[in-house]
């Protein structure tokens, strides 16, 4: 399975409204991450969840919902987590 649909399953359990991935290893051939087989990902995800949570918060919430993928599979991950009606 790649990554982009393992993050989609594992950020199931934020229960976003809205879930945006967008893979942009290709901007990152040669980087140390890449050689060592680690993804640059930038993410925006829409999610009750967030609701009246800080963004540092929010982070960790996707960090936990990754879990393991954050050791190998994503190098680099680029959030941005709203929570429904903001901009």
């Amino acid at each position: 399975m790649n990554v982009p649909r393992q993050i989609e399953q594992r950020l199931a359990a934020l229960k976003p409204e809205s879930l945006e991935i967008l893979d942009e290893s290709g901007k990152h051939v040669g980087h140390e991450g890449a050689r060592g087989g680690g993804g640059h990902y930038r993410l925006v995800i829409v999610s009750p969840e967030f609701t009246g949570k800080s963004v540092q918060l929010r982070h960790r919430m996707v960090y936990e919902a990754l879990g393991p993928l954050m050791q190998k599979e994503i190098h680099a991950l680029a959030i941005k987590a709203l929570a429904p009606g903001e901009i």
